[in-house]
Formats: C-alpha cells, structure tokens, sequence
C-alpha cells in the first residue's frame, strides 16, 4: 500500500505531462494577444495590463488565505488566540487604501484606452511610431450582415464580395457597417475590437493589419440558426497581392446591383464565398436607409419630412412606401415590382421633398408651425387654416420632387 502511494506523485506528475499539451493546445495561436493589427495590439496590452494590476490584489489575498487557514489551523497551540479582537488601524488603511489605488490606476487606464481606441476616431498611426501621413486616404470598406453571411463593398475599387475580406498591410481601413435584418456584431480579433451592426443604422470602424496573414473574422453576437457558421476570410496581404486580388474579382464578371442584393439577402448557411467585378455605388446608403426594393420611402426622406411638420393628410393616404420588415424578414416576402421607381427618395443632401398634399397650392413644410407665418392683407382673423397655408405658399416655393 505504501509503495503504491509513493507512486502516485509519479504517476501525476507523468499525467500531467500528458495531458499538458492537450489542454494549452489552443494557446499557441492566442490571437487576441498577439494580433496582427495596431488597435487590436493596443487592446491585448490593454487586458494585459489591466490582468496585472488586479493580481496585485488577487495573489497576496490568496496566498494570505492559505497562510491564515494553515498558521491558524486547530492542532497550531502556538499561534495567537485573541477572540475578542475586532478592529486595527493600520490593517484598515491597507486593505481599502491597496484597492483604491488599484481602482483609479484601471479608471486611468480605461479612460485613456476608450478614447485612444475609440472605433469611430480616424487613425492616428498604422503602428509604433509611425504615423498616419495626413495624404494617405484611408481604405474604405462597406459591411452589410446578412442572414447568415457578410457582404463587403469597396466603392474605391467598385467591387464587392461575399465572405471574403482583404485589405493592404499598414494602410488604414475604415469599416461602415450596417446590418439587414437582426443585430450583428462584427468581429475580426486579429485586426481590431467587435462593434454591432443594425439594421437601418450605421456604425463605423477603423482599424489597421501590420502583418501579412489569413485571418478569420465572425459574428460575435448570435443571430438566429445560421450563426455558427458566419465566418468570413480576413486576408492581410502586400501591395501587390492586394491589387491581383481586385484583378480577380473584377474578371469574375458578375454584377451586385438591386435585384442581385435582393437575392443574396435571403437566408442562407455556410454560404461560400463570391466576387463581384462591380456593385451599385448607391447600394449601402440604400440598405442602410431601407429603400433597396423599388417604391420604398428612404428612411433619411421621411425623417426629413417629419422634421419639417410631416405629410399632413397626404400621409394618410398610402403607407406602402413606409412598410418594412412588419410580416416577414425583406426579400422573403413577395416579389419586388420592379415596374416602380427605384425609391421615392432623394439623395441625404436634397432631402427636403415636401410630398404630396391636398389642394393645388404647394406649401412650405418649415412654415406648418405657425413660427414666422407672415399675416397677408386681405385675410380675416378668423379666416381658415387652408387660407393661411395658401398664403404662406405664395411667399415660400415649395422645393421640387425628383427622383434619383
């Protein structure tokens, strides 16, 4: 029995050795710590030091556990015995004053960290000491999460791709990143931090790769059936092999216009990955308004309409045009009428269309307040609202509709 419980340690310790290469077998590719991109480095020295600091607490409250619960163990006569013993001073400084300390040093820390790596600030450099040239435009690339795939637009080059994402060596990215149906996140751990991506918002990254490498990025927030597998190639490549892979895409051939985007947003899983040779320039600011399907309002049109006092009675005459995503997931539901206008909507900057209204005198929408109404001779206090808006809109010309 003896000889068997000396063998024991012997028996662990060959175990150990065993298993050992099992268990840290993923730690050799710690990706998140050793990333190949500056924001993403910048963030692993961020968990590193923030790891550090709080030891300083952890391991002596630890190790002081295990001092006390063996010098003060029931068989130790000569440990100290004081049961009426309940406060010290000095014992009080240290363990609120260690802890504090400890606490502004993370406040400090995080609140430089969150404006030094905030996603939507432009670069400042590609990587230690050296900076970003004020010249050196950055590459810009349109994200939109689909179910359960990405897509990638690069208005630059006027291509576009299906999970697969590359990007040059030490030249800024800039993401704009949207989402088509439920809330996404964005996530490529060798290049920078996840940010969400929502349908009918948008929201931006900036981010950077310093070494050449094939990476992968995913969906770091579950998104329905699909998920496990809505990963996409994140390539870092040369100068050079970043232009033969715009080559390539471009001889693909195939063209990501509306009907296309229509297609490709329906669900699908473990989608492989497909180029475009070129894409509709105006296809993001679409998907990003809600307007891709022919005859649907703009979402920046209507917020600009209700900010100059709504459609009044007009807009309760046909709501089609504001319906989205209220019975079934777009482009699952019924066929697109390709026999309408592409939207109804004007571009961001024109956005100041006054709609449709009754009467054959158009008005100002600014002026449906009552707020600097000019008072025109010839009209009774008592005169109706439609007399004052006719005469509102003799003095104001109403903007004009067109289409894009």
């Amino acid at each position: 029995m003896r000889q068997y419980l000396l063998s024991l340690p012997r028996l662990s310790g060959l175990s150990l050795a065993a298993i050992a290469p099992v268990l840290l077998g993923g730690c050799s590719d710690l990706v998140v710590l050793d990333p190949a991109g500056d924001v993403a480095q910048q963030q692993g020295d961020l968990v590193i030091i923030s790891t550090l600091l709080m030891l300083i607490i952890i391991i002596p409250v630890i190790a002081l556990t295990l001092f006390f619960a063996w010098k003060y163990r029931a068989d130790n006569k000569e440990a100290r015995y004081e049961p009426d013993w309940d406060h010290s001073t000095q014992l009080e400084l240290v363990i609120w004053a260690a802890p504090l300390l400890i606490i502004i040093c993370l406040g400090a820390l995080t609140w430089v960290g969150t404006h030094l790596l905030d996603p939507y600030r432009p670069l400042a450099r590609t990587e230690p000491g050296v900076a970003v040239s004020q010249d050196e435009k950055p590459l810009e690339v349109q994200v939109v999460a689909l179910d359960w795939k990405w897509l990638f637009i690069y208005p630059e080059q006027g291509i576009a791709t299906v999970n697969e994402f590359a990007a040059p060596m030490d030249r800024p990215v800039s993401f704009r990143i949207t989402g088509a149906s439920v809330m996404n996140s964005f996530y490529i751990p060798a290049m920078a931090g996840q940010i969400y991506s929502m349908p009918g918002m948008e929201t931006k990254l900036n981010a950077v790769f310093n070494k050449p490498g094939d990476f992968v990025g995913f969906s770091a927030n579950y998104s329905g059936h699909g998920f496990s597998d809505m990963r996409f190639a994140a390539k870092s490549l040369t100068d050079d092999e970043f232009t033969n892979w715009v080559a390539k895409a471009k001889a693909s051939g195939e063209t990501l216009d509306r009907k296309t985007y229509l297609e490709l947003e329906k669900p699908s899983e473990k989608e492989p990955v497909h180029l475009y040779a070129s894409a509709d320039p105006e296809l993001f600011d679409a998907i990003v308004n809600m307007c891709v399907e022919p005859g649907k309002m703009c979402m920046h049109q209507q917020m600009a309409i209700d900010d100059r006092g709504g459609m009044g009675l007009a807009g309760l005459q046909k709501t089609d045009d504001l319906v989205y995503d209220k019975t079934a997931a777009r482009g699952t539901g019924a066929p697109a009428d390709w026999s309408k206008p592409i939207s109804v909507c004007l571009a961001p900057e024109k956005a100041n269309m006054p709609g449709a209204r009754p009467g054959d005198a158009p008005v100002a929408l600014d002026r449906l307040n009552g707020l600097g109404l000019p008072r025109k001779t010839g009209i009774a206090p008592s005169s109706s609202s439609d007399a004052l808006l006719s005469a509102a809109a003799e003095t104001v010309s109403a903007p004009t509709r067109s289409n894009p």
